[in-house]
């Protein structure tokens, strides 16, 4: 018995926020979106590296304010990359946990997507 990946779906309520947010700070790239119709709800599916989230302005998919761990093998990296970025409301830092470093930004709708290196990748 296998099992693939997970592909979280984050509730977002404003489109242009979530482009800015995911795509312009964090890097995501889109690979499709879908709406029934013109003026309709909008779904997508983003990625970086083998990462894949899905973002729905659809009332019944999901909550805002989850929280998503999403692994890196170069946290400080990135986190350089978002902070020289100048987006206005995310300076993320770099937290160490006893199970591992992490980095946590918020999207404008609440969702925590924490970035982590394993503690024995240092």
């Amino acid at each position: 018995m296998g099992f693939g990946h997970s592909t979280p779906i984050l509730r977002i309520f404003d489109e242009a926020k979530a482009r800015a947010f995911y795509i312009d700070f964090l890097g995501f790239s889109i690979d499709w979106e879908h709406r029934f119709a013109d003026g309709l709800p909008l779904y997508l599916q983003l990625s970086k590296g083998d990462c894949l989230l899905h973002l729905s302005e659809h009332h019944g998919d999901c909550s805002p304010g989850a929280r998503v761990r999403i692994e890196t093998d170069e946290l400080d990296t990135y986190q350089q990359q978002l902070i020289a970025s100048g987006y206005a409301y995310m300076r993320p830092g770099i937290e160490t946990q006893p199970w591992a470093r992490e980095m946590t930004v918020i999207d404008p709708f609440g969702n925590r997507l924490v970035f982590f290196e394993d503690s024995e990748a240092d």
